[in-house]
């Protein structure tokens, strides 16, 4: 898993890596409702009615507004768009809806200029307003590159005093996929080249005397938009810049992939005290989002209150200005650690171990008649077993982990290895010859029980922690390992008791959805470590939650950190005012027929605005280009224009064919 290339951070995009500390960024007020400084992270989401439809955005607004969402965002392509978000607002303020609007505008700064006269805030995309993306490479000079900067000015400057008169915020948003040609020209497609872009309408800005500024530098990768957000900041602090920072994984898709993906990104950038308003982006009902938001930032404002009566901690503290390296883990005799994908632990110890298809939950399919077990993309590397003992023989391919006691007591121990206290295994004299697995905390490295450890190249740490920013505490535990010079594998184990997705009313998921929380938590968790290269494997501990749903957990968070991938990844946007067919529908027929493509990342996008540049990140594309028109792209190249909706799909799946990368479904599954 690598980072993406950019500048090497400094660390000093947060203000502390050893605790939950809440970065503070200046006011900025959207209507009546302020944002940054002390105030409480705010949620945003975006209508997905064609903004001419008056009553149906205003209906769809209330929706949203009573689902949680305190600033809705409605796109507005055209002056006549533009216009119409009078008659829309009007209507919310004569229902009693004070909810701050904000016009989405790409390509059109005369229907910006209109919309920042009416609604409270304006969000533009440097990469394409006044500005261009034609897939050009052009060679700047710097007298050119100059050149073109004054023209953006003067393009963007008149926007800029309309905010000003009206009083109106405005959101500076980069996305990945959009950056212009000029910026790609210079800086790659890379987070220096989101931030430089969104860095010079920054400047424009304070150069005419305008602060009242959010920024975002959105990505379908959490990799790319993580590294993004931590080089805005520290590129603004380097200018002595604090502007509130809006959060989101643009395109994260739907149900739980989408929620996964999103909890990587967002939470990741929480954890490290980031963030002022987000935007959880789901190719679903739009009123489905602001509770997904709420659920990840409650957590910080618990987190604040926790922390404030615990007592501080002083074990081996990380140097407040050093940086934790991504962690190089040796090989444990290809078991796990080195450059082997992250490995993936499941607790069975309270499952029905006489049934051979209880390993269903965890990947593996046990045929009655051959009396064998097939492997899929997902089945998972180990079980715990605990001290219980199954009455039918493990597959081959699944690897045992016993409590040392029990392990002891085996007489075959071909596949089964041991779990450790750190007391057990420096009092035990029988070790496993290839593969010992030992539970450790932050704490224990200071600790006469670790100074008396005997370590070889057999040892495999669980990371486990109680602290109450558990990923803070976890994340010293690597820094401390390099200081010490150490290089043994390390499993991030996180336990989640029932009572942690329960709360007051508005912090607790639809009730149709009781999986969510362990869902966002652990994709935060585990994560925002792994996301900075920090893990060789996975443990999630949720008696709670079914075994089956553990096993998808846990594949999910490694494919949204790039570190496995074991099944099609889709970047599906979540549908707006400009979207030209049913997304959600569409999504869902795409998942049906490409969904065993293991490793594939196929875009489906509601127009153009998110359309080639949004798909910066995938292998093919399904985009709208008019009324039951669909444009087809392998990367960024057009392949079919003008497809009718009906034989889409079908093409789509041709081109992979043509490109060798279709394997049939039955193939796929052995």
């Amino acid at each position: 898993m690598e980072a993406p290339n950019s500048t090497q951070l400094t660390g000093e995009y947060c203000n502390t890596k050893l605790a939950y500390s809440r970065f503070r960024t200046r006011e900025v007020f959207v209507g009546n409702i302020p944002m940054g400084a002390d105030n409480p992270i705010r949620i945003q989401s975006m209508t997905t009615i064609d903004t001419m439809d008056t009553m149906g955005s205003v209906e769809q607004t209330i929706k949203m507004v009573d689902a949680g969402c305190e600033y809705v965002r409605i796109t507005a392509p055209s002056m006549k768009e533009a216009e119409n978000l009078q008659n829309i607002k009007k209507e919310l303020r004569a229902r009693g809806y004070e909810v701050p609007l904000v016009a989405d505008i790409h390509f059109t700064p005369n229907a910006a200029e209109v919309a920042a006269r009416i609604v409270e805030k304006v969000r533009v995309n440097p990469g394409n307003y006044a500005d261009k993306k034609k897939f050009d490479q052009i060679e700047y000079t710097d007298a050119a590159y100059q050149a073109e900067l004054e023209r953006i000015y003067k393009k963007f400057a008149p926007l800029v005093g309309i905010c000003k008169e009206y009083g109106t915020a405005m959101r500076i948003g980069t996305n990945h996929g959009s950056l212009s040609d000029r910026i790609m020209s210079r800086y790659g497609d890379t987070p220096d080249g989101m931030v430089e872009s969104a860095m010079e309408f920054i400047r424009i800005c304070e150069d005419l005397q305008y602060y009242n500024l959010v920024i975002s530098m959105k990505s379908s990768n959490p990799q790319v938009m993580v590294q993004a957000y931590r080089l805005l900041v520290e590129k603004m602090v380097a200018e002595n810049m604090n502007y509130p920072l809006h959060l989101g994984v643009t395109e994260a898709g739907d149900g739980e992939d989408g929620r996964v993906k999103s909890a990587v990104g967002i939470g990741t950038l929480l954890e490290d005290g980031l963030g002022d308003t987000v935007r959880v982006s789901l190719t679903e009902e739009p009123e489905k989002e602001a509770p997904v938001a709420r659920a990840l930032i409650n957590r910080y404002s618990k987190r604040e209150i926790a922390l404030a009566a615990a007592p501080k901690r002083e074990i081996l503290q990380l140097k407040e200005e050093s940086t934790t390296q991504r962690y190089e883990a040796a090989e444990v005799n290809t078991f796990v650690g080195g450059s082997l994908v992250p490995r993936i632990i499941i607790d069975l110890s309270k499952e029905n171990l006489k049934d051979p298809f209880v390993l269903k939950q965890v990947g593996y399919r046990y045929d009655v008649l051959l009396d064998k077990f097939h492997m899929g993309d997902q089945s998972v590397d180990f079980v715990y077993l605990g001290d219980a003992l199954p009455s039918f023989a493990m597959p081959g391919n699944l690897k045992q982990l016993y409590h040392y006691p029990t392990w002891l007591s085996l007489s075959e121990r071909a596949n089964i290895h041991p779990v450790f206290t750190l007391e057990e295994f420096n009092g035990s004299t029988v070790h496993d010859p290839v593969l010992n697995m030992v539970y450790i905390s932050n704490e224990d490295l200071a600790a006469d029980l670790f100074a008396e450890m005997v370590l070889d190249e057999t040892v495999v740490f669980i990371l486990e922690t109680n602290y109450t920013h558990g990923m803070a505490d976890q994340r010293q535990f690597f820094a401390n390992m390099q200081e010490l010079g150490l290089s043994n594998p390390i499993i991030l184990k996180r336990s989640y008791a029932a009572e942690d997705f329960n709360g007051p009313k508005g912090d607790i998921m639809d009730p149709e959805e009781p999986i969510s929380k362990i869902q966002l938590y652990a994709a935060t968790d585990f994560g925002a470590l792994l996301i900075d290269g920090l893990g060789s494997g996975i443990w999630i501990d949720s008696p709670a939650t079914p075994v089956d749903k553990l096993a998808s957990l846990s594949f999910g968070i490694l494919q949204a950190t790039r570190s496995r991938i074991s099944k099609t990844e889709y970047i599906s946007c979540p549908s707006c005012g400009r979207t030209l067919f049913d997304l959600q529908d569409t999504t869902h027929m795409i998942r049906q027929r490409t969904n065993h493509l293991k490793g594939l990342k196929i875009a489906i996008m509601g127009c153009i605005v998110n359309g080639p540049g949004e798909m910066a990140d995938a292998d093919y594309g399904y985009v709208g280009a008019g009324p039951d028109k669909i444009t087809l792209y392998r990367g960024k190249e057009v392949i079919k224009r003008n497809v009718s909706s009906a034989n889409a799909l079908d093409e789509l799946i041709n081109i992979i064919k043509g490109d060798g990368l279709w394997v049939e479904e039955n193939e796929a599954a052995h």
